[in-house]
């Protein structure tokens, strides 16, 4: 077995698995986020259930733990951008899939999270420092479409084509592009839900179109 990629791997799956969203909640409303809402762990639903600010240090918590998990892995494999590539996925696999978040029901184990979209932004930071410059459009895009789902992979397709077009242009390797391509499979299967819900016209508005749906809602 070669530690030099399981190693980075397996740290980089625990990083993300860290529950920064129901930390959050928990200390500053005593409430668990998992059975709020969405039950997510990630920034939108900590902002349904505890609050803007809430939302936004959870996000930023996010971002911090995937660029903590690839610059781990290119601490321990300067050298193999696979090794690098391998970890982002993996950080946003734990965000999505955390072991600290075992659930059983119906006899059946499953692991609760996020959606990865803060994450994989966090982890392709350091594989490409211009990806910083999509953190705040996360927001400026779920907060202008209404929908959080639609933001998260649209901001995950940025990713990618920015990866892509540095691979082609000489100035990034091919394993990070395919990192943004495994990022952003792991974020359609996590927002499998949501898109079933959109496809159906049943999602659930954010931002500025919530506002202008609820006086509506409420006549």
């Amino acid at each position: 077995m070669n530690w030099a990629i399981v190693g980075p791997a397996l740290l980089a799956y625990l990083i993300g698995s860290l529950p920064i969203g129901v930390i959050v909640v928990r200390l500053t409303t005593g409430k668990e986020v998992l059975d709020e809402h969405s039950g997510r762990t990630g920034g939108t639903n900590v902002m349904r259930t505890a609050g803007i600010w809430a939302g936004a240090l959870t996000a930023i918590g996010d971002v911090a733990k995937g660029a903590a998990a690839v610059l781990l892995a290119q601490r321990v494999a300067p050298e193999e951008p696979w090794v690098h590539a391998v970890a982002g996925a993996m950080a946003v696999l734990g965000h999505n899939h955390s072991i600290f978040l075992p659930d059983l029901r119906d006899g059946r184990l499953r692991l609760r999270g996020g959606a990865g979209g803060a994450s994989s932004v966090g982890a392709g930071i350091p594989m490409a420092p211009v990806v910083a410059l999509l953190v705040p459009l996360g927001p400026i895009l779920m907060f202008g479409i209404g929908y959080a789902s639609v933001a998260t992979l649209s901001v995950g397709l940025l990713a990618m084509a920015v990866f892509t077009y540095r691979a082609l242009a000489g100035l990034g390797p091919w394993a990070y592009a395919a990192y943004g391509l495994a990022a952003e499979i792991l974020m359609v299967l996590a927002l499998r839900p949501n898109l079933i819900r959109l496809s159906r016209g049943e999602e659930r508005l954010v931002g500025w179109r919530a506002r202008k749906a609820r006086p509506a809602k409420e006549e």
